[in-house]
């Protein structure tokens, strides 16, 4: 089972850029106390954003979701995200996400850096593989062994989402269908009906051309008696002029 280790985290919200906040993770529970503001929904954003490559709501596209570089006292703030997690097989592996706060003259400007997974070889060697974030994404989803769905809406579901229960039905049935993959399911459902008809078919004209394979070998076996009685008669007309 896939179970999370530490978490680092420096320039995201109020976290300072400068500094190094690291959250250390045990089992079997770790409890995430503290006063309004002190940061325990942005560890959340941060353990969804590590996983899932997700920005939560209401973060303007990154640009309020790293630390905003006028409190700083800069133009550019660097905001990086550490997840260190044990995946399905028990192997340690770190997700690496990077980021960059640019405050231009009439704009803030977010920059996604490096993104890469960390961890080691079959020799004990460190390694890092750099990744596309889509790619990355799914690299991370696919080592915890948990769907992207899952992570997204029961996990680390934010406190603004987690009312999605009470929402429309339409809305609901999708997130459902989601989480629990009945979307991939149908699709398997409907490949297996195409695939059955399509046989179907095949079979119908199979059993069509074995019909009129019968009526060829009948007609062929008409042919052929005919064929032997005319050759009794002509040997008996043959034997009769001789």
């Amino acid at each position: 089972m896939t179970s999370l280790e530490k978490l680092l985290i420096k320039g995201i919200r109020s976290f300072s850029p400068d500094n190094q906040h690291v959250v250390e993770f045990f089992r079997p529970l770790t409890l995430i106390v503290g006063h309004n503001g002190a940061g325990k929904t942005t560890v959340i954003e941060c353990l969804k954003y590590a996983s899932t490559g997700d920005l939560p709501p209401n973060s303007r596209n990154g640009k309020s979701f790293v630390h905003d570089p006028k409190i700083a006292g800069e133009t550019e703030v660097k905001g990086q995200i550490k997840l260190r997690f044990r995946t399905v097989s028990g192997k340690s592996v770190v997700c690496v996400r990077s980021f960059q706060l640019t405050q231009r003259a009439s704009k803030l400007e977010f920059k996604q850096l490096e993104s890469a997974l960390r961890t080691t070889n079959e020799q004990g060697e460190k390694i890092s593989l750099s990744y596309r974030c889509a790619d990355l994404d799914k690299q991370v989803t696919e080592l915890m062994g948990v769907s992207k769905a899952v992570l997204e809406n029961v996990i680390f579901v934010h406190q603004e989402d987690s009312n999605w229960p009470l929402m429309e039905g339409a809305t609901l049935k999708r997130k459902f269908d989601d989480i629990f993959a009945a979307t991939r399911y149908t699709k398997a459902l409907e490949e297996i009906r195409k695939a059955r008809s399509e046989r179907q078919n095949g079979i119908r004209d199979l059993k069509a051309e074995v019909k009129l394979l019968e009526t060829y070998m009948d007609a062929f076996a008409q042919l052929k008696d005919r064929f032997s009685n005319d050759g009794a008669r002509l040997e008996d007309v043959q034997s009769k002029i001789a």
